[in-house]
């Protein structure tokens, strides 16, 4: 195959979602249909040993939440589909944004009983900011909910983006008939099935009209969806393709993910309209993914995903040319070259060897230290892949070690997990305190756990009275040297080593600021 044909067959996207919306449980449904996995997993139950494929941290089939990215590669109909499932909570928000730089296109889950929550709005906010295609999966229709116009209305509010339903729900809750796909004009009746995948219950019905409707699911059910339909296209844009890949419309699906209802319409139109692999930008020039040479970023790193193998992974998005096993390729922020003899694709966590990839897909990369987070590979131009938010961290704890025999374990394990970008460690010049810095209060809760399962290391966090962690910089060396000697118990340094002044207090940073004008303070280490 050519590589315009490679690409053609691609469809990378991610699922996001506020907590407990069913975006785990959409995921594997999807897989489900694409034939990845052969029976559906259990995500929160304790009655039923399987977890959600896509939850592999111990910590995470404990509390029934995903907490890192995972993903997942499965052909269906002749399409290589990218899946990536991030994080819903808030306090992994920083893996989610991460994550939506590597995808094309997005889809959505809304619980139709909550609606559209703060954290699904944060989410929206970074696909606007990329004009990210999006289609949303409005979830739970097997509950009563709100009112489907309510909902459609809410999103076009709160999300900031224009709507088109392509399926339509007949009732909700113990009255649930089925949806009505306006996309592919067939009716879908709904069978509870949590295991089995039902795919022998559509009826095509190209015209409403159709008595057969009324024989079907009743005639009250049958005259309500008809002038809903009536409705719905009255009042709502005709759907157009390019106006879903820019990122001005959203089409929507209605179903149920925990019952394989309404998963695969919107998978089916998904791969139907969903855009291939698309252009990229470095800080040089823009990359097309037809282009020979190979190129892509590195968007996640994750270590010990076999807690048998203390193996660390780069997740690599291939953006041009194509991959090849074996290779050298040059790594622009070291400016050297590196072979990788390992490569593989995920189905979460297990792993196969893949001899190439192409742009679009996801590859794993074994990495003994080298990879970071925003890194570009390529086959020799200099120019980096923009765009990988990092943000400043809002909680800060101080690192007490509770077992002085295991600290070389303890420094491997901090170091190791803060180069995944679970959270950012900051070590003070003076007496070498070590604090950590996150967005949210559960991920010290997963560091603690990870730090004693996975490197036998065991530690408390301690209170910290600190506002914010701020790189600086300045032009005039003597007033930079004169900074740093007047504030030294308030000065650390980043995993990278760069300073960092550690703000107490909002006011206190203030009066700082206007103490030592020629000081610049930055809130991203990105400046």
């Amino acid at each position: 195959m050519t590589i315009q044909e490679e690409i053609k067959k691609r469809r990378t996207f991610g699922i996001i979602s506020h907590p407990d919306a069913g975006k785990t449980t959409l995921t594997e449904k999807l897989l489900l249909f694409g034939g990845a996995i052969k029976t559906a997993g259990a995500v929160k139950s304790n009655k039923i040993d399987r977890h959600a494929t896509s939850d592999f941290m111990e910590i995470e089939k404990q509390r029934g939440i995903s907490v890192a990215t995972s993903v997942m590669g499965f052909e269906y109909k002749g399409r290589k589909i990218n899946l990536l499932d991030t994080p819903g909570h808030q306090d992994f928000a920083e893996d989610t944004y991460r994550t939506l730089t590597a995808v094309d296109s997005v889809v959505l889950v809304v619980d139709c009983v909550k609606g559209v929550e703060i954290q699904t709005e944060k989410l929206m906010e970074v696909c606007r900011m990329r004009n990210t295609p999006v289609m949303v999966f409005i979830n739970k229709l097997d509950r009563e909910g709100q009112d489907p116009y309510d909902l459609l209305d809410e999103i076009e509010e709160k999300l900031g983006i224009k709507v088109r339903p392509l399926s339509w729900p007949i009732s909700m809750g113990k009255t649930f008939k089925g949806v009505y796909s306006l996309y592919e004009k067939k009716l879908k009746l709904f069978t509870a099935s949590k295991q089995k995948l039902d795919t022998d219950n559509d009826i095509s019905i190209t015209d409403l009209n159709d008595p057969k409707l009324d024989e079907l699911i009743g005639e009250n059910y049958a005259k309500t969806l008809r002038e809903d339909v009536e409705l719905v296209d009255g009042g709502y844009p005709e759907f157009e393709i390019e106006t879903y890949r820019s990122g001005e419309v959203a089409p929507v699906f209605f179903g149920s993910a925990v019952n394989n209802f309404g998963v695969q319409e919107l998978l089916d139109c998904f791969i139907d309209i969903a855009p291939n692999p698309m252009k990229r930008e470095t800080d040089e020039r823009v990359i097309e993914p037809e282009e020979s040479k190979f190129s892509g970023f590195i968007f996640k790193i994750h270590a010990n995903m076999d807690p048998k193998h203390r193996n660390r992974i780069a997740f690599v998005r291939v953006c041009a040319g194509t991959f090849q096993r074996g290779s050298t390729y040059y790594h622009t922020r070291l400016d050297k070259k590196f072979r990788f003899s390992n490569a593989t694709a995920f189905m979460a966590q297990s792993k196969e060897i893949i001899d190439e990839a192409w742009p679009g897909d996801i590859v794993g990369l074994y990495d003994t230290g080298n990879l970071k987070i925003g890194d570009t590979l390529s086959e020799g131009e200099k120019g980096m892949y923009k765009g990988i938010p990092s943000f400043s961290p809002e909680i800060f704890r101080e690192v007490i070690n509770t077992d002085a025999m295991k600290t070389k374990q303890l420094e491997k394990g901090l170091k190791q997990l803060m180069d995944e970008g679970v959270a950012q460690l900051f070590t003070y010049e003076m007496g070498a305190r070590k604090a950590v810095g996150t967005v949210g209060a559960l991920q010290f809760e997963v560091i603690q756990h990870r730090l004693l399962h996975e490197y036998g290391a065991s530690c408390r966090f301690a209170q910290m009275n600190l506002f914010k962690a701020c790189w600086f910089t300045s032009k005039d060396k003597k007033k930079l040297d004169e900074f740093i000697k007047s504030k030294y118990r308030h000065i650390a340094k980043d995993k990278d080593g760069q300073l960092v002044f550690m703000a107490e207090s909002k006011a206190w940073l203030q009066m700082v600021q206007d103490n030592f004008p020629d000081i610049d303070f930055h809130f991203t280490s990105e400046f």
